[in-house]
């Protein structure tokens, strides 16, 4: 952001004009991946490109997840891109809603909104090897791309589990990334189901609201306390003063992130932040059986280790309840777990993670021998440094198989 610039976005933009027949490069998805894909092709002097979007605005995860404490886990400084530093976020770890203007706001200062196409989802991609392109198929129409860059990411299409009868359950269900514009769950009975990173978010922010929570656990996850403050005016002003600042102090969130690797890569070291981490569970946790239920039985790092300081408090108030056992079926107002316990609820939140091994791109996009991305991984998706796929010319994968699972910023991966 360019100095004492501020964050503007145009939300009622008109539907861009229709779909090129054929261009060089297309990109599907316009989220972090996508639009730090235009920005640096459009500084490599390749303008010929058109960003499909499915949706009726920009945005990826930061457009989709509005759920109520929604925001980042990574540090804010780090989750942007280093070539559009942003001096005016107001916390260390900034909330959702303003990533989501950063994100359009890098559209419209780099002139990308004429290239972006709405409402265009890709429903079809096969490789054309006679005439070398991609053809294309939308939901505006076709076209012809000599490149095709995927930049949908995995963490945009919700998984809801098969639970039987869940069909007939008789109040509000929705899964965390599709929270329904202006909900208030306010003296309601809520069921959260799962233990992720939007669960541990959503159950601290709606507990003070509800009249009863009850959390479905299967697995607990290891909690770090959260280091996220505010922002400092002192701050903010001398990052508009002095951008070379803000990139030093990105500079130093990185390595000082590139240290957490070092407990996976020398197991005996794991020993410290799992004491960290169990530590913060008992200071905040004086119960000893709900203790006991929050408690890891596999090493740290397995599972994707969350930050939070007020998921374990909210566990503790009287009108939450920790559910361990398994989710035997949903009832019209209700869930039953394996131990025959009826949890009477009127509204559920699934916080139960996303497709990710089974991308949805990978039934859409058939390559030189016909076959679909699918049938070549046969459920165990493979690229080569997760970026391109034998079979299948001039396809690039961004947040490709195995690209996700580092210490440090996906954005700064993406670039």
């Amino acid at each position: 952001m360019t100095k004492g610039a501020a964050m503007t976005t145009n939300e009622t933009d008109p539907l861009p004009t229709s779909l090129p027949s054929h261009v060089r490069i297309a990109i599907v998805g316009t989220g972090f991946a996508g639009i730090g894909m235009a920005i640096r092709l459009q500084q490599e002097g390749i303008d010929d490109v058109v960003l499909l979007e499915r949706a009726g605005e920009v945005g990826g995860t930061w457009r989709d997840n509005r759920y109520p404490g929604c925001q980042c886990d990574v540090p804010s400084n780090l989750y942007s891109f280093s070539f559009a530093p942003n001096p005016d976020w107001s916390r260390t770890f900034a909330p959702a809603p303003e990533i989501w203007r950063y994100l359009r706001h890098c559209v419209e200062r780099y002139d990308l909104r004429p290239k972006i196409r709405l409402h265009a989802e890709l429903t079809g991609a096969a490789w054309d090897e006679a005439l070398g392109l991609w053809q294309l198929q939308t939901a505006r129409g076709a076209l012809t791309a000599e490149v095709l860059v995927a930049g949908a990411g995995a963490l945009h299409e919700p998984a809801v589990p098969r639970l039987p009868g869940i069909d007939s359950f008789a109040g509000e269900a929705f899964h965390s990334a599709r929270w329904p514009e202006g909900l208030t769950v306010e003296g309601r009975r809520v069921a959260v189901v799962g233990t992720g990173a939007s669960a541990i978010q959503i159950v601290p922010s709606i507990q003070p609201e509800v009249a009863r929570l009850s959390l479905f656990q299967r697995t607990p996850p290891w909690v770090m306390p959260h280091p996220g403050r505010a922002v400092r005016p002192r701050e903010r002003a001398l990052f508009r003063r002095l951008p070379a600042l803000q990139r030093l102090v990105r500079a130093a969130v990185y390595w000082g992130r590139e240290t957490y690797v070092l407990p996976f890569m020398h197991p005996p070291l794991s020993r410290l932040p799992e004491r960290v981490a169990r530590q913060h569970l008992a200071r905040q946790v004086p119960d000893p059986e709900l203790r006991r239920a929050l408690t890891p039985d596999y090493a740290i790092g397995c599972k994707r280790i969350l930050i939070s300081n007020a998921y374990y408090p909210a566990l503790t108030q009287p009108n939450v309840e920790v559910v361990t056992a398994g989710i035997r079926e949903v009832r019209p107002h209700a869930i039953v777990t394996d131990d025959g316990v009826e949890h009477e609820v009127d509204t559920i939140v699934y916080g139960t993670g996303f497709h990710v091994t089974d991308m949805p791109i990978g039934s859409l996009v058939r390559g030189r021998d016909g076959l679909a991305l699918d049938d070549v991984w046969r459920g165990s998706p493979q690229a080569h440094r997760g970026t391109t796929v034998a079979g299948f010319p001039n396809l690039f994968l961004l947040v490709g198989p195995n690209t996700g699972l580092g210490h440090n910023s996906i954005v700064f991966m993406i670039e």
